[in-house]
């Protein structure tokens, strides 16, 4: 972790949430991911890029963030957006092809606890390239 001194203020460079070591161990692809105890059925997602897994109750919202642990196994990373709202999120890897998130935090005023599991189901449709 770099850091760099100023006029006194030293402020640490932190690693991309999409570089994250857990992150990069889950196969892209199309993903069933459900509320954990719900009997609804899950939301279909094709995953190109993993770390939009951060912020399930903040999709596309523009939001910093910060790693607060990061391993092989688990990463865990703290949220702010702009437009309102924060969050924590932990993904916990259990294979290359199934995830847990645990996530926490204020979205449209109100606050959420959830825990979702994901489980890869194929390859995305061909037209999908990006993080959906």
């Amino acid at each position: 972790m770099a850091a760099l001194a100023g006029t006194g203020a030293i402020t640490a460079a932190v690693p991309d949430p999409g570089a994250s070591v857990a992150l990069s161990r889950i196969e892209r692809g199309q993903y069933e991911i459900k509320v954990v105890g719900s009997e609804a059925p899950g939301r279909s997602v094709c995953i190109a890029d993993a770390a939009m897994l951060l912020q399930m109750q903040h999709p596309g919202a523009a939001c910093t963030r910060l790693v607060m642990a990061d391993s092989p196994d688990s990463t865990t990373v703290n949220y702010t957006c702009s437009s309102g709202g924060h969050g924590r999120t932990v993904v916990t890897i259990t294979t290359p092809r199934s995830f847990d998130i645990d996530t926490q935090g204020i979205a449209s005023g109100a606050p959420f606890d959830l825990n979702y599991q994901g489980r890869r189901v194929g390859p995305c449709p061909a037209r999908s390239t990006a993080s959906r």
